[in-house]
C-alpha cells in the first residue's frame, strides 16, 4: 500500500495506511456491526477498531461513517518498520509567514474547510478538520506547500510504552524499599543488602511526620481504581485527558498501571495494606498516554492550572521517530517554570525498560528528573535504561520486587499459574496487591520523596528539588562507575536518599546558608540590531541554565532582557545580535532543528 510523507516537528515520517485498523469516535454501548475486534480504546480521541479484513478499507471506513453513534472515523497508519498504530486527531499546528495577510490566511483556512480553535500569542494557529474536510494529513500536506504558510503540523497520537516490567524473583509482605534491614520476614534463604533503600522511613523520622497533605502529586497514566483502599479520599481534580472530563473510565479496557504507580508515590497509611512514599499527599490522576501534542499540552496545563505539585510520568518512548518534538518540550517546560506559582511543578519521567544505552526521549527534556532503577541488592537493574540525562535511580524489582497496589478489575500476569497471577512466590497477599517493578516502580518512588522535600520546604524550586537529589543521592556500584564529577550512566547521580535529600530541604528553609541561585547576567543587546527569542521565562534557575546551553550549543551571544509584568520580572531569553532581521532569519532553522522555537525581535526599546 502506498505511503504517505507526513511533516512533524521532529522532521518527515512516512506512514502506510492500515488495512484493517479505523478509528472511531463511538457514543452509546453498541459497536457498529462493520467492527471485527476492539483493539486500543483510547488513541487521539478515538478507539482503534478492526474492520472486515477482506475488504477495501476506504469503502469499509465510509459505510461505518454512516453508522448511527459513530460521530468520526479516521484511517489508522503505520511508521516504517513500527508496529504501533498511528492516529491523526484531526487538528493541525499551522505557523503563517511573518507579516502574512490574515484575512487571506482565514480565507484560505474556509476553502479548506477547517476550523480556528486557537489563535496564540506566538502565531501558531489551531486548526480543526471538519466533516466537509479532507483527511488531515493531506490538508496539512496542502497547507505546506503554501507560499503563505511557514509550518503545518497535524498532530498524532501513538502508543507510548508504560514502564512496567513484572517481578523476576520473589516477594515479601514488608516494603523493602522504605527501609532495608538485609531481610525479609518468612523467606530466610533469600537476603538483601542492608542498607539497600530510599531511605524514606528515616525522612518520615527527621520531618516528624509522614509528609504534608498540602503537596498533591500528579500521576498521569491509564488505569485508576480510585475506591481502592490505599487510594479512597485521595482524588483531586482527576482528569479524562482525550475527553476533557473528570469522570474516569474503570474496568479492564481502561487499563491497570496507574494503580500501582500511585500508591507507590502515596499509598495511605490507613492501618490496612500497604503505604506509599507521601502517605499524606492528594493524587491528582490524569488517565490516558498520548503522543498527540495537543493532548500533552492539555495534561500538563491541567496540572498547572489545578495545583499539582509533583508530576509522576512512567511511560515514554526510546523510538527516535516519536521522540518528544518542540510542542510536547513547550508543554513540560510550561510546566517547570509556570507551575507552583511560578516555582515549576517538579516533573519526573521514567528512564525506561528496554535494557538500553539510552534513556527515554521525555526523560531527556531538560529540567525533568530522569529516574532509572536499582535493585534489593544496590546493583544496577538490568532493564534499566543508561545514559547521559540519567538523574538519579531508585529501588525496584530486579532483585525482590515492590509490593503495589493493584485495581480491582486486575486480571493479573497471564501464562502463569493462577496461584502466581500476583505474587511471583505463588504467596497469597489478599486480593488488594501485588507484585510491582520496573522504571514504573521507581519513578513514583522519586515522585513521592520529591513531595516529602516540598512537605519540608514548600518555597523549593523545581530546579532547586532536582539539584538537592543529585547531591544527596548515595553513590552505588564501583567508583568506577562515576566520572570525576560523580557521575555515571547506570546510576545517574546515585541512588535516591529521602533522608539526605530531605535534610537538606530544611537546611534551605532553616537558616538562610543554602547557595544562592546561579547568576542571571541581564544583558540589555544594543538597540537597532535583531535577535532571536527562544523564550520567556520567571524561574531564575531555569533562566541561568538556559542561557548556559544556549551559548554552548550555538557559541553565539546570549542576552538576558528583564521585563516587570504584574508584579513579577518575566525574562526573554535573546540569542545573537545580527545587523538586519534577514540575518536573524537566517538562523533560524539551525536553532529549530536543536527543539528550540525562536521568532525575530528587533531590539529597539528591549528591556
Amino acid at each position: 500500500m502506498s505511503t504517505i510523507n507526513v511533516r512533524t516537528s521532529n522532521g518527515n515520517l512516512n506512514l502506510r495506511k492500515s488495512e484493517a485498523l479505523v478509528g472511531l469516535k463511538i457514543s452509546g454501548e453498541e459497536k457498529p456491526p462493520e467492527v471485527r475486534e476492539e483493539v486500543m480504546p483510547e488513541l487521539g480521541g478515538f478507539e482503534v477498531v478492526a474492520l472486515d479484513p477482506g475488504r477495501n478499507i476506504d469503502r469499509a471506513l465510509d459505510q461505518v461513517r454512516q453508522s448511527e453513534g459513530v460521530s468520526v472515523g479516521t484511517h489508522v497508519y503505520f511508521a516504517e518498520n513500527d508496529n504501533r498504530p498511528v492516529v491523526p486527531t484531526g487538528l493541525i499546528y499551522c505557523t503563517p509567514v511573518e507579516n502574512a495577510d490574515r484575512n487571506e490566511v482565514r480565507l484560505i483556512f474556509q476553502r479548506l474547510n477547517l476550523t480556528i480553535e486557537e489563535d496564540r500569542p506566538d502565531g501558531t494557529i489551531l486548526l480543526s478538520v471538519t466533516r466537509r474536510s479532507r483527511n488531515p494529513l493531506k490538508v496539512a500536506a496542502a497547507l505546506q506547500e503554501l507560499p503563505i504558510i511557514e509550518t503545518a503540523i497535524p498532530d498524532l497520537d501513538v502508543p507510548l510504552d508504560q514502564y512496567f516490567s513484572e517481578p523476576r524473583d520473589g516477594l515479601f509482605p514488608e516494603e523493602w524499599h522504605l527501609e532495608n534491614e538485609g531481610s525479609i520476614p518468612g523467606v530466610p534463604n533469600y537476603p538483601l543488602k542492608r542498607g539497600a533503600d530510599a531511605r524514606v522511613r528515616a525522612a518520615w523520622k527527621r520531618l516528624n511526620s509522614l509528609g504534608s497533605s498540602a503537596v498533591t502529586i500528579a500521576v498521569i497514566d491509564k488505569g485508576f481504581d480510585l475506591n481502592h483502599p490505599d487510594l479512597a479520599g485521595k482524588s483531586v481534580h482527576p482528569l479524562h485527558i482525550n475527553s476533557n472530563e473528570t469522570k474516569l473510565p474503570v474496568g479492564a479496557a481502561a487499563g491497570t498501571h496507574g494503580t500501582p504507580c500511585a500508591s507507590v508515590a502515596l499509598g495511605a497509611a490507613n492501618g490496612t495494606g500497604i503505604v506509599g512514599a507521601a502517605p499524606n499527599a492528594r493524587l491528582m490522576p490524569l488517565h490516558g498516554l498520548t503522543y498527540s501534542p495537543y493532548y500533552t499540552e492539555r495534561m500538563f496545563n491541567h496540572c498547572v492550572t489545578s495545583g499539582a505539585d509533583v508530576i509522576s510520568c512512567s511511560w515514554g518512548t526510546v523510538e527516535a521517530i516519536y521522540r518528544p518534538g518542540a510542542l510536547h518540550e513547550r508543554a513540560v517546560t510550561s510546566a517547570l517554570t509556570r507551575g507552583r506559582g511560578g516555582k515549576g511543578c517538579i516533573v519526573v519521567f521514567a528512564a525506561g525498560n528496554e535494557g538500553k544505552n539510552l534513556i527515554n526521549y521525555y526523560a531527556q527534556l531538560p529540567g525533568v528528573i530522569a529516574v532509572g532503577a536499582s535493585t534489593s541488592n544496590d546493583t544496577h537493574a538490568s532493564y534499566s535504561n543508561r545514559g547521559p540525562g540519567l538523574t538519579v535511580v531508585a529501588p525496584s524489582d530486579g532483585g525482590w520486587p515492590i509490593l503495589a497496589a493493584r485495581a480491582s478489575w486486575d486480571p493479573g500476569v497471564p501464562r502463569v499459574s493462577p496461584e502466581k497471577k500476583y505474587y511471583a512466590d505463588g504467596r497469597d497477599r489478599g486480593p488488594y496487591h501485588k507484585h510491582f517493578g520496573g522504571t514504573s516502580c521507581a519513578t513514583p518512588l522519586v515522585a513521592g520523596i520529591c513531595a516529602l522535600m516540598l512537605s519540608a520546604n514548600p518555597e523549593l524550586t523545581s530546579a532547586e528539588v532536582k539539584a538537592i537529589l543529585q547531591r544527596t543521592a548515595d553513590k552505588i556500584g564501583t567508583p568506577s562507575d562515576y566520572d570525576a564529577g560523580g557521575y555515571s550512566d547506570r546510576y545517574g547521580y546515585g541512588r535516591v536518599n529521602a533522608d539526605r535529600a530531605v535534610a537538606e530541604a530544611l537546611r534551605y528553609r532553616g537558616n538562610g546558608n543554602a547557595p544562592a541561585p546561579p547568576p542571571i547576567a541581564v544583558t540589555l543587546p544594543q538597540a537597532g540590531t535583531y535577535s532571536l527569542q527562544v523564550s520567556a521565562l520567571s524561574n531564575h534557575a531555569a533562566v541561568a541554565d538556559l542561557s548556559a546551553k544556549l551559548q554552548s550549543e550555538f557559541n553565539l551571544p546570549v542576552a538576558i532582557s528583564p521585563v516587570e509584568t504584574n508584579g513579577s520580572t518575566v525574562y526573554r531569553v535573546l540569542v545573537g545580535q545580527f545587523a538586519t532581521a534577514e540575518l536573524a532569519r537566517d538562523n533560524i532553522d539551525r536553532l529549530r532543528a536543536a527543539g528550540y522555537r525562536p521568532f525575530v525581535r528587533e531590539l529597539t526599546g528591549i528591556g
